[in-house]
């Protein structure tokens, strides 16, 4: 409020008083008059006094899937009451997306409203000593592969103006606090407009751990709390950079390192999450419900400071996901998460990879408690922050997101849709090879590059509002809004300049099977058996390819009652089954004795190891196959001593057979104990060596 606003009022009302001490029997009228006068002039003042800037907190979690809080009703497991609060007062969107099924690709299309086609970040491999500022093209692909894939950029190039450069500019104190995975130094926080980056850390997740000790070069725990959890300390350094900046407008990047890998939590929480675990449930994993509810907790701690300091009414708050949930980790012997209703998960195209949860709060803007429906996209909050402050940008920026204000005044937004470019395959529960998809409305259409006939795109069509999780491909049934979809995903790359897949010289269709797409790692081969010409699998090759032949089939002897696969070999050595692997998945496989009846299960293994990569177990029934939908991973340890896993799982049909794939890469795994126990712990066959 300006002086000569504040003074006019104050004035009358003095003369008033001091007319009054003269002459208090004449002037009462006089001084009702001045005082009902001076009031308007009070309300007119608060209207028309310049106010200072909203702030903006924008927190960005990790890896939380769309299931993963209470803002959509699809768990009572895990509990996200200051989500849940946030949401109270803001609007909550149903079909929020993430630019990417990966982190970094989301993370830079955040800070610059530019979808990862035009920006080139496309894999999350920031963290690693390649620079890489320009898109490339791999030089061949492996003949089971129909395209050759993008080299994808390593590093959020400077020359993209970033959210924070903008409001830096525009009289903002900045603050990035947790995770970039955007690139070290000279490409870190501090190179795209941030004042402050704690703990100025490039990794892809936290350094160790989430629970003090860490691993941070040069940032560490509280010395008076040992058990310290990142989130609790992020949030306390949060909490001072509001407190530093409360008399200016401030930007506070709060980049949660929750709920990413590697999994641990307090142990507090996780005994209590696992009193609350029903086995029945896909969600109950007592470990990721303790980091959720760790990752709650901060939002809560930032949410109480901001109303402490009466700042709450004047920050814009922004809570979204760089991708969905990860599903395919295995965590306390099960998958961390689910993303249901939805299909996938963390690295892949479909909805469970890419639909987030999504919460802005605008005091007196938005609509307090409200749901939108309106698809929105990690591209959107740049162009979306800018105009909600009445910020004009340089007219040379480009944004590929559009402004969600018009959402908050009971308007639609003018776009055709939304589109996600992943020219990449990670070998993942239901993964498709290397494509790009757009949302318009209720449907989905996915390209896959090349996929189908030579020279051919081959395309996965759905519609989301009878089939959100996506079960049924229409795209036979419905040619024409296929031809309307991919004619808007041309028009996308091509404004987007994007470098997209070529079609593989060297692809030879006889090591491709479409039928192992969406089955991560299995390995097989196809062989021909003596004369008869029958068809059978057995062995091991890399996921989609299928060299065929008139090979004789290796048959291999059983060892210590198992049977080795893929590139290993098997020998007892004293008490131990030895795995000796020269890389390249490999496996034992053993029948039961007996076919066990539809359930749950837990195999207890007990081994050590000195190769890489994690484990995956495998179940079948009488006729089938080993295959991803009848398998789950599991995190193994290789540091060459003894170590015990707990793998649960469950069948709806019997079992006669299990495999076991105890790591990815070369080395030697000595196998001690290995059980296949009922739920209730009573052993159903057992193997000591």
């Amino acid at each position: 409020m300006s002086d000569w606003k504040r003074r006019i009022p104050l004035n009358l009302l003095g003369c008033a008083v001091f007319l009054w001490t003269l002459f208090p029997w004449t002037l009462f009228p006089w001084t009702l008059f001045l005082w009902t006068a001076a009031a308007p002039c009070r309300a007119e003042e608060d209207v028309s006094s310049p106010t200072r800037p909203p702030n903006v907190l924008f927190i960005l979690a990790d890896d939380l899937g769309w299931s993963d809080t209470t803002l959509y009703g699809t768990t009572t497991f895990y509990r996200t009451p200051n989500i849940q609060r946030l949401a109270d007062h803001g609007m909550t969107f149903t079909r929020a997306y993430s630019s990417s099924p990966l982190c970094s690709p989301t993370r830079a299309s955040i800070l610059t409203g530019l979808s990862p086609a035009r920006h080139g970040i496309t894999t999350p491999g920031c963290h690693t000593p390649l620079v890489r500022l320009k898109v490339g093209m791999k030089p061949r692909a492996a003949p089971n592969q129909k395209s050759i894939q993008p080299d994808s950029i390593t590093r959020l190039s400077p020359s993209h103006e970033t959210l924070a450069e903008v409001l830096q500019a525009n009289g903002y104190a900045t603050g990035h606090f947790g995770k970039w995975h955007l690139g070290p130094e000279p490409y870190s926080p501090l190179q795209h407009g941030f004042d402050v980056d704690i703990p100025h850390w490039p990794g892809p997740g936290p350094a160790g751990s989430y629970v003090a000790p860490w691993k941070f070069p040069d940032f560490d725990h509280d010395p008076d709390t040992p058990d310290q959890h990142i989130e609790d300390r992020m949030a306390t350094e949060a909490v001072s950079f509001i407190r530093e900046h409360q008399d200016e407008p401030f930007f506070l990047n709060y980049w949660m390192f929750s709920v990413h890998a590697p999994f641990d939590a307090k142990q507090s929480l996780i005994e209590q999450a696992a009193q609350r675990v029903d086995a029945k449930d896909e969600q109950r994993c007592p470990t990721y419900a303790a980091m959720i509810e760790s990752m709650d907790d901060a939002v809560g701690t930032l949410l109480d400071e901001l109303q402490r300091l009466a700042l709450i009414d004047n920050t814009i708050i922004v809570f979204a996901s760089d991708n969905g949930g990860n599903t395919y980790n295995l965590v306390d012997g099960q998958r961390p998460t689910s993303n249901r209703p939805l299909r996938g998960g963390k690295a892949t195209m479909h909805e469970g990879g890419i639909r987030t949860p999504a919460i802005i709060c605008w005091p007196g803007q938005v609509e307090e408690g409200s749901k939108n429906e309106t698809l929105i996209q990690s591209i959107d909050y740049f162009p979306t922050l800018v105009d909600m402050l009445g910020i004009n940008v340089d007219a040379k920026q480009v944004f590929d997101g559009v402004s969600l204000v018009p959402l908050f005044r009971g308007q639609e937004l003018e776009r055709d849709g939304i589109f996600t470019y992943f020219p990449h395959s990670p070998p993942v529960p239901d993964w498709i090879p290397p494509s790009v998809s757009v949302h318009d409305d209720h449907w989905k259409l996915t390209r896959i590059f090349f996929g189908g006939a030579v020279g051919e795109h081959r395309y996965l069509l759905y519609n989301l509002r009878d089939d959100v999780g996506e079960q049924s491909n229409l795209a036979a049934a419905h040619p024409e809004v296929v031809k309307r979809l991919d004619a808007m995903i041309e028009e996308h790359l091509r404004i987007t300049n994007a470098i997209t897949p070529l079609p593989n010289p060297r692809f030879d269709p006889k090591q491709y099977d479409r039928e192992l797409e969406g089955i991560p790692a299995q390995k097989f081969r196809t062989e021909k058996i003596a004369d008869t010409g029958q068809q059978v699998r057995a062995g091991a090759e890399t996921r989609g390819n299928t060299p065929q032949g008139n090979r004789k089939r290796r048959v291999r002897k059983p060892v210590g009652g198992w049977t080795a696969g893929g590139t290993c070999e098997l020998t007892i050595v004293g008490n131990a089954l030895r795995v000796s692997s020269s890389g390249k998945d490999p496996y034992l496989s053993t029948e039961l004795t007996k076919p066990i009846k539809p359930g749950t299960y837990t195999l207890k293994i007990q081994m050590k190891s000195t190769a890489s990569g994690n484990g995956q177990f495998f179940w079948r029934s009488p006729n089938q196959r080993f295959a991803a939908e009848r398998s789950t991973t599991f995190k193994v340890t290789h540091d060459d001593q003894i170590q015990r896993y707990l793998i649960e799982f469950s069948s709806d049909q019997s079992i006669e057979s299990i495999r076991i794939d105890p790591s990815r890469g070369r080395g030697v795994v000595d196998v001690t104990d290995v059980s296949l126990q009922r739920a209730d712990g009573t052993a159903i066959q057992s193997w000591t060596f």
